[in-house]
């Protein structure tokens, strides 16, 4: 493709290589986590695609690994960026290299260490590495055509050691050969397709300290210290690396791995088995176990892809306010009347949904929308009613525009509210004390004024009718929320999901007998309530709703993770903030899931009675959700309630380590069309 590629993620230009580079990046490297300035700088200077064959050069700054010769493949750009972080580098160290491949990573590594001893067990890969690094200038890069388990001892010790391949325990030649102080970072296990990413440490001549850092899957170790089955050799069978549990619940373990589908990454899932499961389904809810969780985000959004495409579903309905939700849709269904003027998802919390996984689904859904008619274009709403503001705002323009008289009234009627739209919970607390007014009949009687007038209005323009509609029936639910907020947590709850279900029953109607939607919102939502402890509170959720008026026909998928990173606040309208997840607890879904030793995998919880019966799955465990409040240290009070998984459940998808979601940084985005939902 020479030195231009089509940049899936943005607009429609052309992006020259550089650009693409940079926005990979920014986008799958540094928003992942990687932070060390060193590597950034690094991996934004490697040309990647002078390091793969022409024909996948237009692919070589999307996240993923490519093949190249001897059936070998360069690595995912994260994970050499994520590898090389792991070194610990500083600049000026000698670093030796196990596994050339096309000389990618060891160019990465060149641009930091003063220099690169690279080796390759096949000759063929070997020559051309060595060839593409000299003429690109990397002259502080050697390559050793040789079994990488043993090393390069002619130039040792090193300063760090970095493998890219699984072997089943760290090379002894390896660890030989590290300079006291020095890092070795290699992927180990007893599976060939999976292991952990460890750093050993050399403390002293004859004491190393390991680290863990990461489930990960590498091709296998191959030489003289690697696996035995790649020399030729013969060797028992050997099962996956479970983690301990409790003695009882080892078979179990062992049965939840053999029913488990993993999968190495989310862009090369195989979602066909999953897509069999769900059928003709007309309603998947898919869940997340944080509300700040990347991989949550990013599986949502390949499997909406799929059901959009390849199953005909006719809109998403997000755990998101209905105003902030019609910016984004008036975007990407490219509607021509000006959109609102606000910012999309400003309030707290904003990294809910501005964040760049919603960002790259957004821009993709627009892009799919202009290849088809506009009859087909799918559409994107909001479920969730705390818009109060924003939403009165909306009912007042529309009827400004078709019916001033109607529009003078509803002010009049919304007058009641105005003092508190901005701070609504303040309005529950003085019209609870008796020290204000209710506001109920005024917003009720706006409400019911607007469908009185449903067929003029909708014959002016369906679409705008809709969203006035919904917006004045968010209002007259709001106002009941805050004032019943007080009571307690159960009228509120129910209050806000049962809004949440008519939301989603009156857009069905609204997009014709034969639409299906997808629902994105947490596992507390999505998850039926009756299978958890919720019933117990008298609590009930959408998914509990969807199940009892669709039956089999809503297709209900969890999420859950063991740890790593989340986006958070430690109080209500407090700032973001990156927080580690703690370990699972004992006793819990997510610690059997952890057990498996699978870094991923989707786990089909219909209908499998061997697996989800009593002494299974189906026995009550404990359950963890995180929402936009993360307090760690009362995480067992605070986080964890008591479920039952295949009745909560469908389907259910797990990610051993997550990292938190990327903030959407919105200065930075230029050039986009008036109805960018997100600002700029």
């Amino acid at each position: 493709m020479g030195s231009l590629a089509q940049n899936p993620d943005s607009s429609d230009e052309v992006k020259s290589f550089p650009a693409l580079r940079a926005e990979m990046v920014k986008h799958n490297i540094a928003a992942r986590g990687v932070r060390d300035e060193l590597v950034l700088e690094a991996m934004g200077k490697v040309p990647r695609e002078l390091f793969l064959p022409e024909r996948l050069r237009e692919f070589a700054y999307e996240d993923s690994p490519l093949p190249i010769a001897g059936e070998q493949t360069i690595s995912q750009p994260y994970i050499v960026a994520f590898m090389a972080e792991a070194l610990m580098l500083r600049g000026g160290e000698k670093v030796l290299e196990i596994g050339a491949g096309s000389g990618y990573a060891a160019a990465v590594l060149s641009e930091i260490a003063a220099n690169v001893y690279t080796v390759e067990r096949l000759g063929t890969l070997a020559k051309k590495a060595a060839v593409t690094l000299a003429e690109l200038g990397y002259d502080n890069v050697h390559v050793l055509h040789g079994d990488g388990t043993r090393g390069w001892p002619e130039h040792a010790p090193y300063d760090a050691i970095v493998v890219a391949a699984g072997g089943p325990q760290v090379p002894k030649a390896l660890k030989e050969q590290l300079k006291i102080g020095g890092r070795l970072v290699i992927p180990v296990g007893v599976d060939q397709h999976t292991q952990e990413l460890v750093r050993v440490i050399r403390v002293s001549k004859d004491e190393y300290r390991n680290e863990d850092i990461a489930d990960v899957r590498f091709v296998p170790l191959i030489g003289e210290e690697g696996w035995a089955a790649a020399r030729g050799e013969t060797r028992a069978p050997v099962r996956r690396a479970f983690r301990p549990v409790a003695p009882d619940e080892e078979t179990l373990v062992r049965n939840l791995a053999d029913a488990a589908e993993s999968f190495p990454s989310i862009e090369a899932a195989d979602l066909g088995p999953l897509m069999e499961r769900i059928g003709s389904a007309r309603i998947v809810l898919l869940g997340e176990a944080t509300h700040g969780t990347s991989e949550f985000y990013r599986m949502r959004e390949r499997i909406t892809r799929d059901l959009i495409v390849k199953k005909g579903f006719r809109f998403v309905a997000i755990e998101g306010d209905w105003p902030d939700a019609a910016r984004v849709d008036h975007y990407v269904r490219h509607f021509e009347y000006p959109p609102s003027e606000w910012t999309a998802f400003a309030r707290f919390p904003t990294w809910m949904w501005r964040n760049t996984e919603v960002r790259d689904f957004v821009s993709w859904l627009r892009k799919h929308n202009g290849t088809v008619d506009k009859s087909e274009r799918v559409a994107f709403h909001g479920l969730d009613l705390y818009s109060l503001y924003d939403s009165i705002r909306s009912v007042l323009n529309y009827l400004d525009e078709v019916d001033p008289a109607s529009a003078h009234v509803a002010r009049e009627r919304y007058g009641c509210l105005t003092p508190w739209q901005r701070d609504p919970a303040t309005y529950g607390h003085a019209a609870l004390t008796g020290s204000y007014p209710t506001c109920e009949s005024d917003v009720a009687r706006a409400l019911t004024d607007l469908l009185a007038k449903r067929r003029a209005y909708a014959e002016h323009d369906g679409e705008r009718f809709l969203d006035a509609e919904q917006n004045a029936r968010l209002v007259a639910n709001a106002e009941r929320y805050y004032r019943i907020m007080y009571y307690g947590s159960r009228a509120s709850w129910n209050l806000r999901d049962s809004h949440m279900f008519d939301t989603l029953k009156n857009l069905l109607a609204f997009h014709g007998p034969d639409s299906k939607a997808v629902v994105w919102a947490h596992n507390s939502h999505v998850g039926n309530a009756s299978a958890t402890e919720m019933a117990a509170r008298g609590e009930h959720n959408i998914g509990q709703l969807c199940r009892k008026e669709f039956g089999a026909q809503a297709y209900l998928v969890g999420f859950g993770t063991h740890g790593g990173t989340v986006a958070a606040a430690s109080d209500w309208g407090g700032p973001m903030e990156v927080k580690t997840v703690r370990p699972s607890l004992p006793n819990s879904y997510e610690q059997l899931c952890h057990a498996v030793g699978l870094p991923r995998f989707m786990l089909g919880l219909r209908g499998r009675g061997d697996l989800c019966g009593s002494k299974g799955l189906g026995k009550e465990r404990l359950e963890r959700a995180i929402g936009v409040i993360y307090r760690p240290e009362t995480e067992l009070a605070s986080h964890y309630f008591q479920a039952n998984l295949p009745q909560q459940f469908d389907e259910y998808i797990w990610f051993d380590d997550t990292r938190a979601v990327t903030p959407l940084d919105t200065a930075e985005i230029v050039g986009l069309p008036d109805t960018y939902p997100f600002g700029v």
